[in-house]
């Protein structure tokens, strides 16, 4: 076979293996969804010169900040640098985090150009604080570069990228931590089967999740990783989060039945991942990733904006390093069982309650605000009791021993909207869920059916339906701005029914029937199917209330 024109810094041997020279040498088309159908079916995933003039035209493309340096400034700084050490031994930049240069098939000399352009990287871009990926970025494009000058050209224009709405790698840690919350958060929606295996094998459920770049950027074999990068640098940092979920989704199917260990679990998901051939192609992997209805980017965004903000309000800054966050709580262990008391569930019940909530909020502990056997049973005490915390959780005991409850995403108070009439308000953030006699959860209908809706053409649109409770310009100023009824074109409003307040009664999910309808006397409920959860009966249609509870979030830095 005939060299394939692989660089000097590539082992030709092992390149021949990974990826076979075979594919189409020219592309034509222009057109972005074009582009997007090629780089999912790997059109130029078979040549590597192919792939080579795809991405200096992708990146070439990227909009960047005015001054982004190019091959020339590289020639001028890479022996002012580097001076006359071995490239092999140079240290790699405090932002990567002590990560590990893939090898991806390059020889001695390529991974020592990793180093090198590393290290030129940083000089030209002091405010990176924390970027962990880049390694395994610049060690793909040195296979696609004539030399270290335009694969540092190339890495620049990714760093540079200076479009709001294109995110590309991150390069803080407060970029990467939030990105790792919202990566547990897309779990819990997309993977639950995956989630709930994770809760129960892991003490802190946050650090397996937090490992999920490391499953693409470093321990994906190359062939994987390039048709990853490939899609990536066509739709962006969306393709992250579905190839990562997919890999669960693969995980969780492959040893779901097999013994997993709470001290093991990272290093098996990522030994899972450095072996995944044997578990499925490349091709079969980019199938699963875009076979899950993920939201549109500009949730996603809110999503990522909301865990920012949680995460800016624990000290987390843009020029932190990676270090670990003191005090900070995760999942698995959020609730104490010498501090918690409840009269309706157990510790254990209410960590699992606590799996399915919001990263962002799961950080916290859980705060009794209203318990009718200490306050009484009145709804308006529970309203008292209840307004000025968002979210809540809401909690019944019925008089059968049943237990069921809701997640409610939005502040009690703002039932005083709508001048004293009932109204429904909130966002598909919340859920309802039966304890006893079994445990289900029932997530917003769209969540699990997102084909029911789709974006409107002008995002930013001023919301028309009264189900809407923020009127802030900026969704950071809400603590939960993701899945807000606004953002969607929903066939009815009984879609997004999410909870009403009245001074007779406490409604959560609406249409057809109401998940959870309690009197103003907390004695009588009712629970049925409702359009906005779609779900079965939470316990009888018709019960006796024995205990209500309210429980809000509790920054652990402010007990």
């Amino acid at each position: 076979m005939d060299s394939p024109g692989y660089n000097c810094f590539v082992d030709k041997d092992k390149m021949d293996a990974a990826i076979q020279d075979l594919g189409p040498k020219e592309l034509s088309c222009t057109e972005l969804q074009e582009l997007k159908q090629l780089a999912r079916q790997g059109y130029w995933a078979q040549s590597h010169a192919l792939r080579a003039k795809v991405y200096q035209r992708l990146i070439r493309d990227i909009p960047c900040r005015t001054v982004t340096p190019d091959a020339s400034v590289y020639s001028d700084i890479v022996g002012k640098i580097v001076g006359k050490h071995s490239s092999s031994c140079l240290p790699l930049p405090e932002f990567v985090d002590n990560t590990q240069v893939p090898s991806y098939c390059l020889n001695a000399r390529g991974e020592g150009a990793v180093r090198k352009i590393l290290l030129c990287l940083a000089n030209q871009f002091p405010d990176i604080s924390f970027c962990p990926a880049l390694p395994a970025v610049v060690a793909l494009l040195l296979h696609y570069s004539i030399d270290e000058a335009e694969c540092f050209e190339k890495a620049c224009r990714i760093l540079a990228c200076n479009d709001p709405g294109r995110r590309l790698i991150d390069q803080s840690f407060l970029a990467f931590e939030s990105s790792c919350m919202t990566f547990g958060d897309l779990v819990n929606k997309y993977c639950q089967a995956a989630h709930k295996l994770m809760v129960a094998v892991s003490e802190d459920v946050l650090q397996v999740y937090a490992d999920w770049q490391r499953w693409l950027f470093g321990e994906l074999p190359l062939c994987y990783f390039a048709r990853v990068f490939d899609v990536f640098l066509v739709e962006g940092y969306k393709v992250l989060y579905r190839v990562a979920l997919a890999i669960l989704k693969f995980f969780h199917k492959v040893r779901a039945g097999q013994p997993l260990e709470s001290d093991s679990v990272k290093q098996d998901i990522r030994t899972f991942v450095r072996d995944i051939a044997k578990t499925v192609s490349p091709e079969k992997l980019l199938e699963k990733a875009f076979a899950i209805r993920l939201f549109s980017r500009k949730e996603i965004q809110l999503l990522q904006m909301a865990n920012e903000k949680a995460l800016k309000q624990k000290g987390i800054t843009v020029k932190q390093k990676s270090v670990s966050l003191s005090k900070r709580q995760f999942v698995h262990l959020a609730v104490h069982a010498e501090n918690f008391r409840s009269e309706i569930v157990s510790v254990r019940e209410m960590r699992d309650i606590w799996s399915w909530v919001p990263e962002r909020f799961a950080l916290c502990q859980p705060l009794l605000l209203f318990s009718s056997l200490q306050h009484g049973y009145s709804l308006a005490r529970f309203y008292f009791q209840c307004e000025g915390h968002e979210p809540t959780l809401l909690l019944i005991k019925t008089t059968q021993k049943e237990v069921c409850g809701a997640y409610l995403s939005t502040d009690w108070s703002e039932r005083n909207k709508f001048g004293g009439k009932l109204g429904f308000f909130g966002t598909g953030e919340c859920f309802v869920f039966r304890l006893q006699p079994e445990v289900q959860r029932y997530e917003w209908v769209v969540i699990k059916h997102p084909e029911l809706t789709k974006p409107p053409p002008l995002m930013a649109a001023e919301p028309t339906a009264p189900l809407s409770h923020s009127t802030s310009s900026d969704p950071a100023d809400r603590l939960s701005p993701f899945l807000a009824a606004r953002h969607f074109n929903l066939p009815s409003k009984t879609e997004s029914m999410f909870m009403a307040g009245g001074s007779d009664c406490l409604i959560v999910g609406g249409g057809g029937g109401q998940a959870l309808y309690i009197d103003g006397d907390l004695n009588r409920g009712r629970t049925s199917h409702c359009d906005t959860f779609n779900n079965q009966p939470l316990c009888s249609e018709n019960f006796l209330i024995a205990a209500v509870e309210a429980w809000g979030f509790q920054d652990p830095d402010t007990q």
